[in-house]
């Protein structure tokens, strides 16, 4: 039996970053146009995405889909007429839906729709106010300490007007129906780890897959606005997504050379908590674990009681816990290709374990003889025996009732090693692979 999906350390980070660049200034909201832009250049990549759309005032859920807007320009001009913010030199100028005006206004009136990130003095913040009606601008600290009395002009050429909430969706078949949930979001505009990097990788990720015919399990690839979006997508797929999906991941956070991050489900012992934890365990030298309760993503959706689909997120450095999110200061810089890279190999990884493990079950009783197989040293001696014992630890527990991941866990050994001996005891004919799914999909959880 050949490996599903092959896996090799991929040097992709200079494409992921490329992509990057080239969404950069589009400017991303959770409706609008720019993010029809956004997934039109990612089909240029993956031409198997569909695009979906939701017309606004649908009920989803408990939440309604809200106007879409749309955004040409926007700035502020001082009292003598030079324009000191720029919509179309940093979108992160214009605060997210805001609505459409053009007047002058004092200084004490445009400071009550100015925000500022104190704590980070040269940074534009990001901001949004998508489900209450307002217009502001986003600037540096110390630009609007700078700000003299008199009368500015604000302008913002702005639309909310009834049309659509716009996700797309790649979906690879595999040989089993079972399936894999991948899922990034694509509402924030020039933000470079939260959130560029998720939907850039994703769709290289996408790439790897798709160019893996020997697919085990069908892979859904969906890039969404965040929170809205996923609502949304949940309502129309919430029964297919439970009875199939045995996996999933929040790609989100993922640029950045900080650091690794592991986001659990809500249950936390979900079979992909456990892919998730034995992949950084093995591909890293150290990462932060959080607890669900430092959820803030699409998790929030996917793993809500009612709908607990077993999803889970590898990260760089978590979204809400370093010092340039949600800032100007998270750009092209803050991000990197060896980040982009780093992240993708563990993602693809974590796949590569779900792809091909197994529950091995011997079939022979006692103890084989190894020797007669090649698979034994001929001559004793001290620090000779490491790959056959490696070989009698999991023939030791090829009882049909423990997965290859389970035996990498239990002997701290990972999951390619494992994987490689195991497909040696098969070509030896002392092993059988079982045709079981992972126990999500058997009616258990992980203990």
């Amino acid at each position: 039996m050949h490996e599903k999906i092959t896996f090799g350390y991929v040097m992709i980070g200079n494409d992921i970053y490329e992509l990057a660049k080239a969404l950069w200034d589009v400017p991303r909201s959770i409706t609008g146009d720019g993010v029809r832009r956004t997934l039109s250049t990612i089909k240029e990549l993956c031409p198997e995405l569909t695009t979906y759309e939701v017309p606004s005032g649908q009920k989803v859920f408990d939440w309604e889909v809200p106007l879409e807007w749309n955004i040409k320009d926007a700035y502020v001009e001082d009292p003598d007429g030079n324009r000191i913010v720029d919509f179309k030199q940093n979108n992160l100028h214009v605060m997210g839906y805001s609505t459409p005006i053009d007047t002058f206004v004092s200084l004490e009136e445009l400071l009550l729709h100015t925000y500022t990130q104190e704590d980070r003095v040269n940074a534009i913040p990001y901001v949004t106010s998508y489900y209450e009606p307002k217009w502001g601008f986003c600037m540096s600290e110390v630009l609007k300490r700078s700000l003299k009395r008199g009368k500015y002009r604000v302008y913002i050429d702005a639309s909310l007007e009834p049309g659509f909430l716009t996700y797309g969706e790649i979906l690879l078949e595999g040989e089993e129906k079972e399936e894999v949930l991948i899922s990034t979001y694509i509402c924030h505009p020039s933000l470079g780890n939260n959130e560029l990097s998720g939907p850039c990788l994703t769709a290289f990720l996408s790439r790897w897959l798709s160019n893996n015919v020997n697919r085990r399990y069908t892979y859904r690839i969906v890039f969404l606005p965040e929170t809205i979006g996923s609502i949304a997508y949940l309502s129309r797929n919430v029964h297919h997504l439970k009875k199939y999906v045995i996996a999933g991941f929040n790609v989100t956070c993922v640029g950045d050379e900080n650091a690794y991050s592991f986001l659990p489900s809500r249950l936390g012992n979900t079979y992909a908590d456990k892919v998730a934890k034995n992949t950084l365990d093995h591909l890293v030298k150290e990462y932060r674990s959080y607890s669900y309760l430092d959820r803030g993503s699409d998790e929030r959706q996917y793993c809500s009681p009612g709908v607990d689909l077993p999803v889970v997120s590898i990260m760089r450095s978590k979204y809400g816990e370093y010092p340039e999110y949600h800032t100007s200061d998270d750009n092209l810089e803050f991000i990197t290709p060896k980040g982009l890279e780093g992240a993708f190999n563990a993602i693809s990884s974590a796949i590569y374990t779900i792809e091909n493990d197994h529950y091995p079950k011997y079939r022979v009783l006692c103890e084989p003889q190894l020797g007669k197989r090649g698979l034994y040293p001929n001559t004793g001696q001290k620090g000779k025996y490491s790959k056959a014992e490696l070989l009698t630890h999991i023939l030791a527990y090829s009882d049909g009732k423990h997965s290859i991941l389970d035996i990498s866990d239990i002997l701290n050994v990972s999951f390619r090693e494992v994987y490689e001996n195991c497909q040696t005891l098969l070509e030896s004919d002392l092993i059988e692979y079982l045709s079981l799914l992972p126990p999500v999909q058997r009616g258990k959880k992980y203990e």
